[in-house]
């Protein structure tokens, strides 16, 4: 599912700015964290806020190398809010946390430095 990352890699084709719009990048607020065991991937089950008009919405996200299940809710997150469900084992996954590779390629979650209402939307 991963991209290379590689910091040497170079930048991707570019699209347009249309095209950039397309995708629905959200603020939430993780409300519940779970174990995730039958993940093939090691991995935690969140489910965040996005705000009224979003609402509540689950995702797998694999970022147990850097993150202590019981300090994920009230954390906040980005993510991709308009993909379809995808289907991990048993569990649907509604958004796509975003994160960043670390140096030793682990996941980093991408979240605003300052406060944001739950459901702003990146632009």
């Amino acid at each position: 599912m991963h991209l290379n990352h590689d910091t040497n890699t170079p930048a991707a084709d570019p699209i347009s700015f249309d095209d950039f719009l397309k995708v629905d990048i959200r603020i939430g607020t993780i409300v519940e964290a779970e174990p995730f065991p039958e993940a093939r991937k090691p991995a935690f089950k969140l489910k965040i806020d996005f705000g009224p008009a979003i609402g509540v919405k689950k995702s797998s996200a694999q970022i147990v190398d850097r993150y202590v299940l019981d300090e994920l809710p009230g954390r906040r997150v980005a993510a991709v809010v308009n993909f379809p469900p995808r289907q991990i084992g048993k569990f649907m996954s509604e958004v796509l946390t975003l994160g960043f590779a670390d140096a030793e390629g682990a996941v980093i979650l991408f979240a605003p430095d300052r406060e944001v209402p739950n459901g702003s939307r990146l632009f």
